[in-house]
């Protein structure tokens, strides 16, 4: 059996000073069926320093596990998408590895949706380069939509595809096939930290206005941040989603299986460790790291010890005896976290902020608007924001992804008018609302380091990229200063 604490990186040995050893023969990816132990405590090496994954209740054997456990004519299985160390993500560098190191025949680049189309010639590199590049899995989406009790849902937009770089938008796909359908492309959501995620904070979706949804299951009321659209609403839900999916199943997991998958994802936590620069994230008076994120609730800012990213307050004046690097670096997350919560600039024409909800147009307010939960910087409230990532004018150029037309048939969009040109629908293609046109839930924002691309279409190649968007979309004027310990902030998650 493997330790209860592994380090997949001797590099990430040095520069950490951890005493835990390296599992040899063992690197960071995860295979289906490599029936290794899941241990309680790892680290893995990324761009900024290190991860840590935990698992609270202490190690778990994988060998089949239906996490783990190859299924469907692909051999995939859920691990493969979600890799310890890309935060259980997928990030683009992992990819191109598995590429690389397999001559693409790894089950990740199934045809079905690792690839950008599966009538592509699947031996092509280019067949491939919305994973490879930005780390895009191919989302295909029944048209017209169906509600949570499986009725049809009469959308009040019309969709019309204006380009399709990999035909999975025409001919055999598409809105005017014999199946109808819409293809779109999307970042793997971390399955992580899952408590913060399926926390109800509002009795309410404050963003539409409107009840919560509940599950036709439970019947309780479902926190809607799970996923990119809010097609899947709990984990089962959301289970079943990937298994007629991604893993090509035939019939759904079994009760019991679905009940160990969430077991298992409702026990890991993952979060920055240690950065090259600044150590430690939980030294000198911080509280950064996993194991917080692990032993703490979902809080709301503003609510007493929970303003969002306080965990590195103490870091405003680092200790004397320091190296200058460290605390630099200490000090630049510092103010990055003040930055976060209390420079405010106009935030406008976004659905989900500025409509239907009543804060106004613009209305004044800080990042910590949306990302305010503590310990996660998710939203507390439920609910899906358009922030311009997929819709013209404000996305960036993206010829590699489709573009729609999306017509409204009755009111206008509220920002955008009537026709609206964008490469991904995102919620409408669950609520056939005109009004939810590129809407998409915010995405958490731990183990950032270890998961790059950003933003639901990989638009952004890294943490500067992010902030850059945001800079220009909503005209926020961050000065160098501040862009870099905005950047450093969101490296130390």
């Amino acid at each position: 059996m493997l330790a209860a604490t592994l380090v997949f990186g001797t590099s990430v040995v040095a520069r950490a000073g951890l005493s835990a050893g390296y599992a040899e023969g063992q690197g960071s990816w995860w295979a289906p069926a490599s029936n290794r132990v899941f241990p309680a405590q790892a680290e893995y090496r990324d761009a900024s320093g290190s991860l840590r994954v935990l698992l609270t209740g202490g190690p778990m054997e994988t060998k089949d596990h239906p996490f783990f456990t190859p299924v469907g004519p692909s051999g995939r299985a859920c691990i493969s998408c979600h890799q310890p160390a890309d935060a259980m993500s997928l990030s683009a560098a992992t990819a191109q590895d598995r590429w690389t190191a397999t001559d693409g025949k790894d089950p990740l680049f199934a045809a079905y949706d690792g690839s950008n189309c599966p009538t592509l010639p699947q031996a092509d590199r280019a067949s491939h380069s919305l994973l490879l590049d930005r780390g895009l899995i191919r989302i295909q989406r029944a048209w017209p939509p169906r509600d949570l009790t499986d009725r049809p849902i009469k959308p009040d937009f019309k969709i019309e595809v204006v380009r399709d770089p990999w035909g999975c938008n025409t001919g055999h796909y598409g809105p005017n096939a014999a199946t109808p359908s819409v293809s779109v492309y999307r970042r793997p959501r971390p399955v992580a930290n899952l408590k913060y995620l399926l926390a109800v904070g509002f009795a309410y979706d404050p963003k539409q206005g409107m009840p919560l949804p509940i599950d036709p299951e439970s019947g309780k009321p479902m926190s809607g941040n799970l996923m990119a659209d809010g097609r899947a609403g709990t984990l089962d839900a959301q289970m079943r989603d990937a298994a007629s999916t991604h893993l090509a199943l035939l019939k759904h997991f079994s009760t019991d299986d679905m009940k160990r998958i969430t077991d298992f994802e409702s026990r890991v936590f993952v979060a920055q460790q240690t950065d090259t620069a600044g150590g430690a994230v939980d030294a000198n008076g911080a509280e950064g790291g996993a194991a917080k994120l692990a032993n703490s609730e979902p809080g709301m800012l503003g609510s007493i010890g929970h303003a969002v990213w306080s965990e590195f307050a103490a870091w405003e004046k680092p200790a004397s005896n320091l190296p200058p690097a460290q605390a630099v670096y200490r000090a630049s997350v510092a103010r990055g976290a003040k930055v976060f919560r209390d420079k405010t600039f106009l935030i406008s024409d976004s659905a989900g902020i500025n409509s239907p909800i009543g804060f106004g147009n613009p209305v004044r307010n800080s990042c910590a608007l949306c990302h305010n939960m503590s310990q996660m910087g998710n939203d507390v409230a439920p609910g899906q924001v358009d922030l311009g990532t997929t819709n013209q004018p404000f996305a960036d150029p993206a010829p590699q992804l489709p573009l729609f037309r999306v017509t409204c048939l009755g009111p206008p969009h509220p920002h955008y008018g009537r026709v609206i040109y964008t490469s991904d629908p995102g919620y409408a293609l669950t609520t056939g609302r005109c009004a939810d046109v590129g809407k998409i839930t915010l995405q958490s924002m731990r183990g950032l380091a270890a998961r790059a691309p950003y933003f639901s279409n990989g638009s952004a190649k890294d943490l500067r990229g992010v902030v850059d968007f945001y800079d220009r979309r909503y005209h926020i004027g961050y000065t160098e200063q501040e862009k870099q310990d905005l950047v450093n902030l969101m490296s130390a998650l």
